[in-house]
């Protein structure tokens, strides 16, 4: 079943908590906290709520303002001449066209693939031996390569990271991060024997129970969403498939791993 759109998951808004408490306190709160109101993303939700006689005296919030993106491209590959910012005809952007052969160029979010691996009921994580985010924990992943699928980069990812062979189960989640341009999906795999060593990339690799996974050390915000959303699953007995977008909130430094909301969640 679809949940409803959710803004700031309560289970993902414990960034506060994840610095001040142990784990299993944290997994105590989470427990316990009580789903927040839906909240009218758009106009036409908006008119609904009002609708229903709930709140009406209350304005809805205003959706958050759309991701600008300027290019970063300053010269064109094909010719090597400086690029300018410009709408193409039939277009509505602003787009990187060259100068001089008028070519337009593109840019596409990136695709970020990666396994949490099950074994004896913990997960397995690696701590980055490179930037960003060196020493801090992580799931096995990385970017998806021309030619394989997601699936496959992901198994890849996590041969490279932690030698260790997986067998694909299910994928776990896909998460949108517009303002950096990456979307990841993340798959859910178990280990084809219980062998696995830190590769070129980690420090070391460790399994761990999901009472102890080291929340307030880990190195990216997809990756604190994921293992919540994990353990909220594994908590409730229903392993379920999730998409969301992560966002920045107003004013947060881009090194800040903790200061976002959770939009859209959907868990199916």
């Amino acid at each position: 079943m679809l949940l409803p759109l959710l803004r700031s998951h309560p289970l993902l808004h414990l960034h506060h908590a994840a610095r001040l408490s142990p784990p299993r306190l944290l997994l105590r709160r989470a427990a316990q906290a009580p789903l927040p109101p839906l909240r009218a993303r758009t106009p036409q939700l908006a008119c609904m709520a009002a609708s229903s006689g709930s709140n009406a005296s209350s304005p809805a919030p205003s959706p958050p303002p759309p991701v600008v993106h300027k290019s970063k491209i300053r010269f064109c590959p094909s010719c090597g001449s400086p690029t300018k910012l410009a709408i193409p005809d039939g277009d509505e952007k602003m787009r990187a066209v060259c100068s001089s052969c008028g070519r337009v160029h593109y840019e596409n979010p990136k695709m970020v693939v990666g396994c949490l691996v099950e074994h004896d009921n913990k997960v397995l994580l690696c701590r980055r031996k490179i930037e960003p985010a060196y020493g801090l924990w992580t799931l096995p992943a990385g970017y998806l390569e021309v030619g394989e699928s997601a699936a496959e980069g992901a198994s890849r990812e996590t041969l490279e990271e932690a030698c260790a062979d997986v067998e694909i189960i299910s994928p776990f989640a896909q998460l949108d991060i517009p303002l950096i341009g990456q979307s990841y999906i993340i798959f859910r795999a178990r280990l084809k024997t219980p062998d696995f060593s830190p590769g070129p990339e980690s420090l070391e690799c460790q399994l761990f129970s999901l009472d102890d996974i080291p929340f307030d050390s880990l190195a990216f915000s997809s990756i604190i969403v994921t293992l919540r959303m994990y353990i909220e699953d594994v908590k409730s007995g229903n392993i379920k498939f999730h998409y969301c977008t992560i966002n920045k909130r107003l004013g947060a430094s881009p090194s800040d791993l903790r200061s976002f909301d959770i939009d859209n969640h959907l868990a199916v």
